[in-house]
């Protein structure tokens, strides 16, 4: 029997003299099976793995990973149709680890039924995470061996490059203990958009029937101090983030997890995973199998984009591009990819929709080409393009390295009214819900975002500084350079178009670990 099954008939057997137990329990044993996937697919992002049944090999493992023990969301990547995050504060500990303990057991959800079969999947993800200060108020005070994470996010601000003064209130200082993600393929014109069955009513309250389960069951033992609900764009728009662009191609694969596809990482399960092969931090031996996740609330310019994308529209050679037609190629160039989620570095002049949306060919480039100088050649792939800055590939030392992470986040907000767009100024509060999963806080985001993005000289070794990422750097002076194929050294004074407002580091313990150390 694997540990989670011995747990949940433990927990059954004391359900029955507590019915608060049980009802904790209920959504676990009672649900409809779903008929629909939980996750969607979208355009150029390759299939995830399926677990079956007949995948799982002894101890709920697979490639001799313990899928049945590793929380959910850390493997799936930006697939989420729809996503509640509730951070919350602990006000009575040892109320609140009574609850976990038993609704743990039932509610978690593995990477082993996330990755199922939709008819085994869960009608609603559960995951949870700890910050450090959440660890402690739960007296779990081992050193996870990680000082950005024993610190918190506030207090690495403004060596991210943030403004604090504009950063939301819940997220200065320290005040947040935990996040619950809760997760679900919801009833909108997304699914419809996907030819996703249309779901019932009833499951389209499936995030809110869980929030208030999760509510009524802790009670006065905690506080949720903020909610933000995520969800896919409507439409042809699902898979893009607000700026319009393809998003979560270039993930990296857990090496013996999957099959990679055509130029993806393949990196050690310990790059993501804590403990495992390719992590040499010394950690608690409870920490196995649990990952470090990233949260950043990123409010996104959209108006003020696009229209500095029009104001400084590039031309090519020939002088056949409309105004629009420009825009688009400096925001192309200013990602690295085309809104399609083609590469620039494939299809330098115009977008190639087709090779955007294929997953054997999207992500198959390293930036060199016969002929072409890597120090000094910007034609296909400005230095400062936000896909080079933040994986540099033959920049650097290739692809299968340590500095890897997994992204999962998913957009926020409504689309851009017709009042925006007329007056180009953002008056509505939309962008990303940046999620990241690595072993290392510095070796994944820290060094995307600090050491890379965030530095004129990365990439390393060019005839001249990039400049920031055009896209996400942050820094009193946002120069950029390259962006103009006609002049590769003219510098370009971009404006912020992406606003950290807040984040919080945490941790995501395996499955075990939430019921046997933190709920202990």
């Amino acid at each position: 029997m694997h540990l989670k099954q011995l747990l949940a008939a433990s927990a059954a057997l004391l359900a029955i003299s507590q019915p608060s137990l049980a009802y904790s329990l209920r959504r676990a044993a009672t649900k409809t099976p779903r008929t629909t996937p939980i996750l969607g697919s979208f355009p150029g992002q390759g299939p995830l793995p399926i677990i079956s049944q007949a995948t799982l090999q002894s101890a709920g493992t697979v490639d001799g990973l313990p899928v049945d023990n590793i929380q959910g969301d850390i493997f799936v990547g930006m697939r989420k149709l729809q996503e509640r995050f509730l951070f919350f504060q602990v006000n009575n500990a040892t109320a609140f680890k009574s609850v976990l303990r038993t609704y743990a057991v039932a509610n978690i959800t593995s990477a082993a039924q996330l990755l199922a079969e939709p008819s085994s999947q869960p009608l609603t993800f559960v995951n949870v995470g700890f910050s450090q200060t959440g660890a402690t108020a739960l007296g779990v005070t081992d050193d996870l061996g990680d000082s950005f994470f024993s610190a918190g996010q506030f207090a690495d601000a403004e060596s991210l490059g943030d403004d604090t003064s504009i950063w939301e209130d819940v997220f200065k200082g320290t005040s947040i203990h935990g996040v619950f993600l809760l997760g679900s393929s919801e009833a909108s014109s997304t699914l419809s958009a996907l030819k996703i069955h249309v779901l019932t009513s009833f499951q389209a309250s499936f995030i809110a029937e869980y929030e208030s389960d999760l509510e009524t069951l802790f009670g006065s033992s905690w506080t949720v101090l903020y909610a933000l609900s995520a969800a896919a764009r409507p439409g042809a728009e699902a898979g893009h983030e607000h700026f319009g662009f393809v998003d979560g191609i270039s993930n990296p694969a857990l090496d013996g997890f999957g099959t990679p596809l055509p130029g993806q990482a393949v990196v050690d399960p310990g790059v993501i995973l804590t403990g495992e092969s390719g992590d040499a931090t010394t950690r608690p031996s409870w920490a196995l199998d649990g990952s470090f996740m990233v949260f950043r609330k990123l409010q996104q310019l959209v108006p003020e984009f696009n229209k500095w994308t029009l104001d400084n529209a590039l031309q090519n050679n020939a002088s056949t591009l409309t105004v629009q037609e420009g825009a688009d190629l400096l925001g192309a160039r200013m990602f690295g990819r085309w809104k399609s989620g083609a590469p620039t570095d494939l299809a330098p002049e115009v977008d190639d929709p087709t090779l955007g949306a294929d997953p054997e060919r999207n992500n198959n480039f390293n930036f060199t080409h016969p002929g072409s100088d890597l120090t000094s050649d910007q034609s296909y792939c400005p230095f400062s393009a936000h896909i080079r800055k933040t994986n540099p590939r033959a920049d650097l030392f290739g692809l299968d390295t340590a500095l890897h992470a997994i992204r999962a986040g998913t957009p926020y907000g409504p689309e851009v009214t017709d009042a925006e767009s007329s007056s180009n100024v953002s008056t509505i509060d939309r962008g990303l819900a940046f999620v990241e999963y690595q072993s290392i806080i510095a070796n994944g985001f820290r060094r995307q975002q600090a050491i890379w993005a965030n530095a004129p000289a990365f990439p390393p070794d060019k005839t001249l500084n990039a400049g920031l990422d055009a896209i996400i750097g942050q820094g009193s002076a946002r120069i950029s350079v390259g962006l103009n194929e006609d002049n590769q050294t003219e510098s370009y004074s971009v404006a912020t178009f992406v606003v950290p407002t807040g984040g919080e580091y945490f941790f995501l313990p395996s499955i075990s670990a939430v019921i046997g150390t933190f709920a202990a």
